[in-house]
């Protein structure tokens, strides 16, 4: 408990900001719901072949995975806010058009031929009579809805719509409970007093709901405005990272150094902003202006016509900037030391006991057991390749999840696992990483990756961000992730701290 109030009070404004995120993204979600779903099933009263279509379309969609809507919004909206917004209200859409429409069509028709006895307009019915009698049956469906978004705009943080998903993502990437732990709390919490508030609709009159609904629009419209307004007029530059602490620690370094040299520019950062596939096709689209990616996979992942990839790392790079600038016109700015790349380990007491230096070494030991993650474990540039490169035949081979193989290497279950280069267990488990001596793992060095009008634009920016080419060694890298990771300290305060040791920021 005292670790995690001390994580709150550490991060409190970021937390307060991520919950703001998201409150915006379900209030604006919910808002629009509303404003389709109930007109919509007033409209289908009269229309009941209609109504009955979209109880069919809405069910649809909500057999759909969110996250296979949000991959379809992508080329059409971009990344960000937006297609978030739009999925969340595909999903809310249903229990608020189903309860409306059934509440409507479910009145007691003795009443409905009451209402028309008197000779009352169908509008004056429609406000007066069935609105308030359905309004129950519409508040349950906007209650169901209200709670749904909330839940699902967690995955907003995927595609760089940030909200509460973000703590709930960095929980699990960095192993950090404390995060995980606020982003869930907060998410449920957040239900819970929406919930609540929703009942008290139930009192409310359906003419000031309405008129409360147009008002709180009109507020966040205005705000909106106003903020923009209020905002200096300087160029702001985005930046977005992968999943995971390196990438954030990357990031932190890219705008201390451009903010450092270039005044007038700030930088917004965008981290744990989703995979690589979501950052291209952000980066393609405008959304975002910069994000470091590393060389082997732009080349086994973003570009077309390079299945092989030589041993060599200078030869890697320009072949992947050749490659970006032909197919893409995507600038490359020159890599950093370090390599991100796959890699085998074992304990100290393993490499010690088996004299173990490189994976050939591991030829002559059939006798021990590996773990492997399992696209690791079935991926051809994997162990089946490392098998048929170095002979490799293991006495047993089991498949685990990333940190469960670390644990089990540990506490010595197994002896032999794959790794990333620059994992913070390894230095967390005194970890040996043997050589590659066939060079059989491409080089993976990552660099900064932007368009070739944003480089050709802003020559200050490239300037500052070639600094960092050919520092940061693998070593280096290792302690930066395992403060962040094992440590818990805050990226932007690990990458600080390497600039200045560095003498590169003031």
């Amino acid at each position: 408990m005292s670790a995690l109030m001390s994580y709150l009070t550490k991060n409190q404004s970021a937390i307060v900001s991520a919950l703001g995120q998201h409150i915006e993204l379900s209030v604006i979600a919910i808002l629009i719901t509303v404003v389709i779903a109930i007109p919509l099933a007033a409209v289908s009263l009269n229309h009941r072949k209609l109504g009955e279509l979209m109880l069919q379309v809405t069910g649809v969609i909500q057999t759909i995975p969110s996250l296979a809507i949000l991959g379809i919004l992508i080329p059409f909206v971009g990344i960000g806010t937006v297609p978030a917004i739009i999925a969340l209200v595909l999903y809310a859409i249903m229990p608020v058009f189903q309860n409306t429409y059934a509440g409507l069509t479910n009145i007691d028709p003795l009443l409905i031929e009451a209402a028309d006895a008197f000779g009352v307009s169908k509008r004056f019915k429609l406000f007066k009579v069935q609105f308030p009698l359905a309004m129950p049956m519409i508040i349950s469906g906007i209650r169901i809805a209200v709670v749904m978004v909330i839940g699902t705009a967690t995955l907003a943080a995927l595609i760089g719509g940030g909200g509460l998903g973000t703590y709930i993502i960095l929980g699990i990437q960095t192993n950090n409970n404390n995060a995980l732990i606020v982003g869930a709390v907060l998410s449920a919490v957040l239900a819970l007093v929406a919930s609540a508030l929703i009942r008290i609709l139930v009192r409310v009159p359906v003419k000031h709901m309405i008129i409360g609904i147009m008002v709180l629009a009109m507020i966040i419209a205005g705000g909106v405005g106003v903020k923009k307004l209020m905002t200096p007029k300087v160029e702001n530059v985005v930046i977005a990272g992968k999943m995971g602490g390196e990438p954030e620690i990357l990031i932190n370094m890219y705008k201390d150094l451009i903010e450092q040299d270039n005044p007038n520019v700030k930088v917004t950062l965008k981290p744990n902003f989703g995979g690589t596939s979501f950052l291209f096709k952000a980066l393609q689209s405008h959304k975002i202006d910069i994000y470091p990616e590393f060389t082997g996979t732009v080349l086994q992942s973003l570009v077309q016509g390079h299945t092989k990839l030589n041993a060599d790392p200078n030869v890697t790079y320009q072949t992947a900037k050749q490659a970006l600038l032909k197919q893409y016109q995507m600038a490359y700015l020159k890599p950093m030391r370090y390599q991100n790349g796959y890699g085998i380990t074992v304990t100290q007491a393993t490499a010690r006991k088996y004299h173990l230096r490189t994976y050939a070494d591991l030829k002559r030991y059939p006798q021990l057991w590996a773990a492997f993650d399992p696209d690791f474990y079935q991926q051809s540039d994997g162990y089946p390749g490392l098998q048929k490169t170095y002979g490799l035949n293991f006495k047993s081979v089991r498949t685990m999840e990333p940190a469960l193989r670390y644990e089990a290497l540990a506490k010595g279950k197994v002896d032999v696992t794959d790794a990333y280069t620059t994992d913070p267990q390894i230095k967390k488990y005194h970890l040996v990483l043997l050589t590659d001596n066939k060079h059989f793992f491409p080089p993976y060095q990552g660099a900064p990756l932007m368009t070739k009008r944003f480089m050709t634009q802003h020559p200050q920016i490239v300037r500052s961000l070639k600094k960092l080419a050919g520092r940061i060694s693998t070593t280096d890298m290792q302690t930066m992730n395992y403060q962040v990771t094992v440590q818990h300290q805050k990226a932007a305060t690990v990458a600080k701290h390497y600039l200045k040791a560095h003498h590169l920021l003031k």
